[in-house]
């Protein structure tokens, strides 16, 4: 007797363990024919038998009813094999086999793995291992009776005519237009796709199907692979490209470093810590270069949307039709085609969001995680995963190495740098092209508000855009801004209410005029007048991208030189909702002569313009001030990373920063390239506070619609997880009291939440898991656990 582990297709913490369920001896290859509604076989099977193996979905039994799982283990029964309380004669056995394979056993203990590390519901865990959209459900029909259904998204076919047996022979009567035009265009081309023979004759199916019938075509239907509309797929064949830049010396360490750590296959990370315009992409191309040659695959992840058709289209002049993207913006069907691409073992290279990581490719010898220090690589949603620390495992597990890229590296990496001896250090500090680094200038807003100036724009950066723009040139303008954030600014003197025991800010909140901290709970009523300086000037930020752009419009068009005829391309949330709408912005800023470039967080990374000469930050507070611990760090690297736009080629550029914290530590060390400084500043407050890389953390979260049910559970939940902790832990675990969230009603949603600490090092999700296992759900609450958190808003 051969038994499966199944996990249902039911992402809920009450079935959540595998199932085991009998193999049939009688009959160990299913044909789900019958099962599908109107369709004739399992997608991408062709009709073929199926074997019950290890990633394929499967129909079981579920009490009354049919439900599909995924298998995670199949083993033969020997005596005394069973499953700890399981007795065989009370199993039952799987209806049918409904997939290929989707995944193999290392997919398997990567999601096992997941499921526990981040306390996830492991039907979860397994979803991220199948092909988006392409996995079959059981619905139950009007009768009563279950039924699978097929996937939404599938293969797509193009219909094609070719000459049949009796072609040769034919000839159409003289009345017969449409079968003579069919005729010859197989004769002068040899065969037709339908859909185009259709636009030039119109329709042809009557046709067609006369001359199928005498045997003179015959229609094939052919997979078409969709194009996702990018770099990634072009029309035309994409040749590899011979010719690569000199590296320089610090290139060439880099590469090396790399190409050690991946040749001897032990999961080591290795940190390119290079300025902006350094050439880590160049590093990452050259070390991808040795894997392939090896024989091996490679995964490359960007945080952004936005920088992927610029990844895309450098890797493909370099690897040609070997490269794969995988991203949100793709359609279903776009995203199956690459997924079953990559399955065909024809792809080599993945580029892709964080999501890449779990396609189907094998035998991967380097993972390179470029602008590492982004928070886009911590997913928000069940299952609340970081994909460095998920290529970290897989790469210990396969025997590759982890490329970890930033010109501004989080705390925690440079932390591992100096402590782990797996994680090794490249650095790239000067420019690849010999070219310095912009000049920063830190602008006091404050200063400008008190000499009369109410304007968005300070004098110097209005200077600086007429002269740049007049002259021909471009400018990028970045707008800090994260909507939710409020928080309360003086104008007059620069002070903002913070929070005496947390060192963060105080949140404005609209609803009984208030400032809330939303660490350790404190509350106190929002002040009429600065309690600094005694200023009514009290200003709740911040301004949004329409109207900064209308302002900049009219800045413009009355400036000698630039006028109404310099174009403004904005990249927010709004102007790139569209598919293709990054690429398409970006191409028109690329071809214009002057130009702004306007946009938020998106604009400030990865994007490579030789024209740019001044990158202009309009609040720079926005980020300072958001109540949480990363709040400085975040700051640094923006300002960093976006100053890092200007001056990447032969022009030079410069950088004026806007800001009411002239003196702020993060703020000036960012302006003078100075990471020691900015360290110095924030590593004691991170270590006296008990924050990451000092202490393990999580965040459990607990929301629902009703407001006192919510809080009711949030206190109940507090105090389960405190008796977890004491009862797991020691000295040095603490469970701060359940409070709301700083977005305390989302969606009409109210959220709470209870942050547990613990000292580095220590396993959190040990000590939480079987509280959250044995947990009984809330009819109306729901609880999570988001393990090493990137924010606690």
């Amino acid at each position: 007797m051969r038994l499966a582990s199944v996990v249902l297709d039911i992402p809920t913490q009450a079935l959540d363990a595998p199932y085991t369920y009998i193999v049939p001896e009688s009959d160990a290859a299913y044909a789900p024919v019958t099962l599908f509604d109107e369709v004739d076989a399992a997608p991408g099977t062709d009709g073929e038998e199926l074997a019950v193996e290890v990633g394929c979905a499967v129909v079981v039994p579920l009490g009354s009813r049919k439900v599909v799982g995924f298998v995670l283990d199949v083993r033969d029964l020997d005596e005394g094999n069973a499953p700890d309380g399981v007795d065989p004669a009370r199993l039952r056995p799987i209806d049918a086999v409904a997939s290929k394979p989707y995944f193999n056993e290392e997919g398997a203990a990567c999601a096992r793995w997941i499921a526990d590390r981040y306390i996830a519901p492991l039907s979860a865990c397994v979803r991220l291992f199948t092909p988006p959209g392409a996995v079959p459900k059981m619905t139950r029909s009007p009768y009563g009776a279950w039924q699978l259904v097929a996937p939404e998204t599938q293969e797509a076919d193009d219909r094609w005519i070719v000459p049949g047996p009796a072609f040769d022979d034919f000839q159409p009567r003289k009345n017969a237009a449409k079968q003579d035009a069919v005729v010859s265009a197989l004769k002068s081309g040899g065969e037709a796709k339908v859909v185009e023979l259709t636009a030039q004759v119109g329709a042809v199916s009557g046709a067609i199907a006369a001359l199928e019938k005498k045997g003179v075509v015959t229609i094939e239907h052919r997979r078409r692979m969709r194009s996702v509309g990018d770099a990634a797929a072009s029309a035309a064949p994409v040749r590899p490209s011979a010719s690569a830049p000199k590296l320089t010396d610090d290139q060439a360490r880099a590469v090396e470093l790399v190409v050690q750590a991946s040749r001897r296959g032990k999961g080591e990370a290795v940190l390119v810590d290079g300025v902006t315009g350094s050439g880590k992409t160049e590093v990452y191309l050259r070390a991808i270069e040795d894997v392939l040659a090896h024989g091996r695959t490679a995964c490359v992840l960007v945080p952004e949307i936005s920088l992927t058709p610029q990844t895309v289209g450098r890797f493909r002049r370099r690897f040609g039709d070997k490269v794969a993207v995988i991203h949100s913006r793709m359609s279903p069907g776009e995203r199956y085609d690459q997924w079953d691409f990559i399955k065909s073992g024809l792809a080599r290279v993945v580029v892709g969001a964080r999501s890449a990581l779990f396609t189907p490719l094998e035998n991967v010898g380097l993972y390179v995680i470029d602008e590492e220090h982004e928070g886009s690589y911590k997913q928000d949603s069940a299952p609340r995963y970081h994909a460095r620390d998920v290529a970290l495992w897989m790469a210990a597990r396969n025997g590759a190495a982890v490329v970890l890229g930033s010109a501004t590296p989080s705390i925690e990496t440079l932390h591992a740098c100096a402590k782990d001896p797996r994680f090794h250090r490249a650095l790239l500090p000067r420019r690849a092209n010999g070219r310095p680094m912009p000049d920063v200038q830190v602008v006091d807003m404050a200063k400008e508000f008190g000499s009369g100036s109410r304007s968005m724009f300070s004098l110097a950066l209005k200077r600086a855009l007429e002269e740049e723009l007049s002259a021909g040139r471009k400018a990028v303008l970045m707008l800090n801004q994260r909507g939710f954030a409020k928080f309360l600014l003086c104008r007059e003197c620069g002070f903002v209410p913070e929070c005496p025991s947390c060192s963060t800010s105080l949140t404005y909140h609209e609803r009984g005029a208030e400032l809330a901290c939303h660490h350790c709970g404190r509350r106190e009523p929002a002040p009429g007048r600065c309690p600094e300086c005694g200023s009514p000037y009290l200003k709740k930020f911040g301004a949004g991208t329409q109207r900064v752009e209308s302002e900049l419009r009219g800045l413009l068009d009355e400036m000698e030189g630039v006028g109404p005829d310099v174009p403004i391309i904005r990249m927010d949330a709004d102007t790139t909702s569209r598919k293709g709408a990054h690429q398409q912005l970006l191409e028109t800023f690329a071809a214009a002569d002057a130009a702004v470039l306007l946009g938020t967080q998106m604009i400030a990374k990865g994007l490579d313009f030789d024209d740019v000469t001044l990158v202009g930050v309009i609040n720079a507070d926005t980020t300072l001030h958001i109540p949480d611990y990363r709040a400085s760090e975040r700051t640094f690297s923006l300002v960093e990373q976006v100053a890092g736009r200007a001056g990447r080629a032969e022009l030079p550029g410069r950088v004026l920063v806007q800001t009411y914290e002239g003196d702020s530590v993060p703020i000036r060390a960012a302006a003078a390239y100075d990471r020691a400084a900015f360290l110095k500043d924030e590593l004691p407050k991170r270590k006296l506070l008990r924050y990451p890389p000092y202490a393990a953390m999580a965040n459990v979260l607990v929301w629902g619609k009703n407001e006192s049910e919510v809080a009711a559970e949030a206190e109940a939940v507090q105090k389960a997880v405190q008796t977890s902790v004491r009862d797991f832990g020691g000295d040095g675990w603490s469970v701060l009291p359940a409070v709301p969230c700083v977005l305390a009603k989302l969606r009409n949603t109210y959220r709470w939440h209870v942050v547990v600490r613990a000292p580095a090092g220590e396993d959190l999700s040990r000590a939480l898991l079987p509280f959250m296992r044995r947990r009984r759900a809330h009819p109306s609450v729901s609880v999570a656990v988001d393990v090493d958190p990137f924010d606690v808003l």
